[in-house]
């Protein structure tokens, strides 16, 4: 199976935006009940019933513990990996082929965190830490954010292979975009491990 094979996503509906009652307590328990939508959204561009997003930033944190790197904050990458797609409680895992421009997924994302942060968390320093952390992420200039990436790209490639080896699919195209653009040495050899595994048993 390759990307062409995949049918073409239904047309997207998103959920309204929430409205904040005012009230801090109902606003962040609001916001507590939302997460669970990352438990039930499934990731998408793959087989039917895929893993869920938090099934995905789940292995990302743990895989962040595993590093031997003591130049990168652990603790940071940790808590990075496990809110880089927080935003997708909100709109969903966006692929390219849906027709929804990068530029149009950032402000719909950017959008859904405002409405995290602000209406439903009402600014709170946890808020903000939240907000500071995805912000981070997204504009890709730290060390840590950089490492995080990587383990995103990397995460994506576990779960190709496992795939694989589950439905007996043949999924190259996503570690062709995924494995080559590991840049931080130590993940680089944990897909230099990957591939090799993979290429032993094919």
């Amino acid at each position: 199976m390759d990307e062409s094979e995949i049918p073409p996503p239904a047309k997207r509906v998103f959920p309204p935006l929430y409205v904040s009652t005012g009230d801090a307590s109902i606003d962040r328990l609001a916001f507590f009940h939302v997460l669970e939508r990352l438990k039930t959204q499934k990731r998408t561009g793959w087989i039917p019933n895929a893993e869920s997003i938090s099934d995905h930033m789940y292995r990302m944190a743990v895989l962040a513990m595993c590093t031997s790197d003591t130049a990168l904050d652990v603790s940071k990458c940790v808590m990075m990996a496990i809110v880089h797609d927080l935003a997708e409680a909100q709109v969903g895992d966006i692929t390219p082929r849906e027709g929804i421009s990068k530029q149009e997924k950032q402000r719909l994302e950017a959008e859904a965190m405002h409405n995290f942060v602000h209406d439903m968390l009402h600014d709170s320093p946890a808020a903000l830490r939240i907000k500071a952390l995805w912000n981070e992420y997204e504009e890709g200039e730290t060390d840590e954010a950089k490492f995080v990436k990587d383990l995103d790209r990397l995460e994506m490639a576990l779960q190709a292979r496992e795939y694989e080896m589950a439905h007996a699919l043949d999924l190259q195209p996503f570690f062709d975009s995924s494995l080559p653009h590991l840049r931080h040495p130590e993940v680089k050899r944990w897909g230099e491990n990957l591939a090799q595994t993979r290429s032993r048993s094919r």
